[in-house]
C-alpha cells in the first residue's frame, strides 16, 4: 500500500508513483481512511438529466482528525497452531467477535472486509487505526492442539499503541463460548469506560452481560457444530464454485449436529444465494433453498439481524418485491445498526428504487465502517452514475480498482462513466483493461456506437451474444437500448425477466435505458419487476 502525503489518499496499486488527485510523490504505507460525504440529493425521476447536480464530496480525514472513541477494528487473529492449517478457526474467532461487537449499541466497528485486509500484512496498530479511522484495535493469536486452545487477546489504542487491556485463555473447545462472552464483555467495558472517561470497572457489568447476550443470539450450542460453521464461512469467503460447494457441505454437517443453530441456517442461506447470483446452481433451485434456510433461521431466532438482511437479499434479487426487501433491511438495521452487510444491501436497494437521498446517506454509513471494500466503492460508482454524478462515479470506481479484491465489470462500468464525461479515448483504455472478455465487449459495443463505428460495435455485440449465458440477457438488452434499438432491447429484457435475472432490478435507474423510458412498453415492464410507482 502507498499513500499521498498531501491528500492522505491510499493506493493499493504499488506500481503507481504519483497521486492521481494532486500529483504528489507517493510514500509507503497506509494513510487515513477515505470517507464519502454527501449533501442531500433530490431523488428525481430515474434516467432523467440532472441539470443542477447535488454536491458530493469524496474526501479523506486530515491527520488532525480524531476518530470516535467508541470506534474499533477487530483484525484477524494470528494462527500459531503447529499444524499451520487453523486459519479458519483463528479468522473465525475474530470475525465472530467483530459481528458481536457490531450489534452492541454505541460502538462503531470496522467491517470485516476492511479490517481483514490487513491479514498477513506487516502493518502497525497505529497505521491500521489511521487507515480505518478507528480509535482502538483489537488483536489476538490462537494456538490449538487437539482439544486444547490458547487465545491471547489485547485491546490497543491506535493513537500511540498503548495497551488498554489484555488476557490469555487456556481452555478446551468445550469452553469456547464462555471465552467469547468474556472477551466481548471485557472489550465493551473498556470501550464504554474510554468513551465516558471513567474506569471500566465503573461500568455496570449486568448491563454489559445483557447486551452481549442479546448480541450472540442464534449461536451454536455444540462446539463441533460451531467449528464446522467457521470452516464453512471460511470456504465461502474464498468465492469459488468449489469452495462454495464445500461451504454448503460444512454448514449442512453443522446443522445435522445442531439443528437449532440459527446463525448457521442464515449462513447456509447466504451460500445458496451466492450460488444463485454466480449461476453456480440453477437460479430458482438455489433461491428456493436459500429461502428455506433463512426462514428456518428466523423461526429459531426472530431477532437475528443476519437472517433479516439475508431475507432482504432474497426478496430483492429473486422475488422482485423491493418494498418487502426494504422492510427486511430496515429490521436488520434496527437490530444491528453497525452491520455493513445490511447497510450496503439497504443502500443498493434504495438506489434501485431511485431513492438517491437515502442511498447516498446509507453509502456514507457503509464507508464509515468499511472504507477499504472494493464492492462498496463499486456500488457507490453505480449509484453516482445513475444519479448523474459523473465525476464522483469515476472517483468511486477508481477507488474500487485500487483495492486488491476489486472484481470483474468495474473497469467496464468505469469506461461508460468516462464515455459520458466525453472522453472516448480513456473510455476505451478502461474497457480494454477489463479482465473479463464478456464485460469488455459489453463496454466496447457501446463505446464504438457512440463513436459512430457501426461495424466495430456490431462485431463486439456479436461476440457478446456468442459469449452470453442464460444470466446475461439483461446486459445485451442494455447494449441494444444504448444503440437506440428499442424492439431488440425489449425482446432481451423479456428474456431476462423469464429467467428471473437479478440484473433487471437495476433497470429503473440504469442510464443505458434512457432511450426506453418514454416507450409505452416501459412502465408495464417496471410494474412486473416491482419497480412501478
Amino acid at each position: 500500500m502507498k499513500r499521498c502525503p498531501e491528500c492522505r489518499r491510499n493506493y493499493f496499486d504499488d506500481s503507481l508513483s504519483y497521486c492521481l488527485d494532486d500529483g504528489s510523490v507517493l510514500l509507503e504505507g497506509p494513510s487515513s481512511s477515505p470517507s464519502f460525504s454527501v449533501e442531500p440529493v433530490t431523488a428525481v425521476m430515474a434516467l432523467s438529466t440532472i441539470a443542477d447536480q447535488p454536491t458530493v464530496r469524496l474526501s479523506t480525514p486530515t491527520l488532525g482528525d480524531q476518530p470516535p472513541l467508541n470506534s474499533i477494528a477487530v483484525i484477524p487473529f494470528r494462527n500459531l497452531s503447529p499444524s499451520g492449517d487453523g486459519d479458519y478457526f483463528s479468522d473465525g474467532l475474530a470475525e465472530e467477535l467483530l459481528n458481536v461487537l457490531s450489534k452492541i449499541e454505541g460502538l462503531q466497528v470496522a467491517a470485516r472486509t476492511s479490517a481483514f485486509s490487513f491479514k498477513n500484512e506487516k502493518t502497525t496498530v497505529i497505521e491500521i487505526g489511521r487507515a480505518l479511522g478507528v480509535a482502538t484495535v483489537f488483536e489476538g493469536s490462537v494456538r490449538s492442539a487437539g482439544e486444547r486452545v490458547r487465545i491471547a487477546v489485547s485491546l490497543v489504542k491506535a493513537s500511540d499503541g498503548f495497551q488498554l487491556w489484555s488476557e490469555t485463555y487456556d481452555r478446551t473447545l468445550e469452553d469456547i463460548f464462555a471465552v467469547q462472552d468474556d472477551i466481548a464483555q471485557s472489550v465493551v467495558q473498556e470501550l464504554r469506560g474510554l468513551l465516558l472517561g471513567i474506569e471500566p470497572e465503573q461500568i455496570p457489568i449486568d448491563e454489559v452481560e445483557s447486551d452481549v447476550a442479546e448480541a450472540v443470539r442464534g449461536r451454536a450450542d455444540d462446539p463441533e457444530a460451531y467449528r464446522l460453521m467457521l470452516m464453512g464461512r471460511y470456504h465461502l469467503g474464498l468465492f469459488t464454485r468449489e469452495n462454495a460447494e464445500s461451504a454448503i457441505e460444512f454448514f449442512t454437517r453443522a446443522l445435522e449436529i445442531d439443528p437449532g443453530f440459527a446463525l448457521c441456517w442464515a449462513e447456509l442461506s447466504r451460500a445458496y444465494s451466492i450460488c444463485a447470483g454466480k449461476s453456480w446452481l440453477p437460479t430458482d433451485e438455489a433461491f428456493a433453498l436459500s429461502r428455506e434456510a433463512v426462514e428456518k433461521a428466523l423461526q429459531l431466532e426472530p431477532e437475528l439481524a443476519e437472517a433479516h438482511a439475508q431475507l432482504g437479499r432474497i426478496r430483492g434479487a429473486n422475488d422482485w418485491d423491493l418494498k418487502a426487501a426494504e422492510a427486511s433491511y430496515e429490521r436488520a438495521l434496527e437490530i444491528a445498526p453497525g452491520s455493513a452487510t445490511a447497510l450496503d444491501g439497504a443502500s443498493v436497494l434504495a438506489y434501485k428504487l431511485g431513492n438517491f437521498d437515502r442511498a447516498l446517506e446509507l453509502s456514507q454509513r457503509v464507508l464509515d465502517h468499511d472504507p477499504l471494500s472494493a464492492p462498496v466503492w463499486h456500488n457507490l460508482g453505480l449509484l453516482c452514475h445513475s444519479a448523474g454524478l459523473l465525476e464522483q462515479a469515476e472517483t468511486a470506481f477508481l477507488r474500487s480498482l485500487e483495492m486488491p479484491t476489486s472484481g470483474v465489470a468495474t473497469n467496464a462500468l468505469l469506461a461508460l462513466v468516462v464515455l459520458d464525461r466525453g472522453n472516448s479515448v480513456r473510455a476505451k483504455e478502461h474497457a480494454n483493461a477489463e479482465r473479463d472478455e464478456f464485460w469488455k465487449d459489453w463496454a466496447m459495443a457501446m463505446i464504438e456506437h457512440r463513436e459512430g463505428n457501426t461495424a466495430a460495435s456490431d462485431s463486439a455485440l456479436k461476440r457478446l451474444k456468442t459469449e452470453a449465458t442464460v444470466g446475461d440477457a439483461f446486459q445485451i438488452a442494455e447494449v441494444h437500448a444504448f444503440r437506440g434499438e428499442a424492439d431488440e432491447a425489449f425482446a432481451w429484457l423479456e428474456r431476462a425477466v423469464e429467467v428471473r435475472d437479478p440484473g433487471v432490478t437495476h433497470a429503473k435507474v440504469d442510464p443505458r435505458f434512457a432511450n426506453l423510458v418514454g416507450d409505452g412498453r416501459w412502465q408495464p415492464l417496471m410494474e412486473r419487476i416491482g419497480l412501478g410507482g
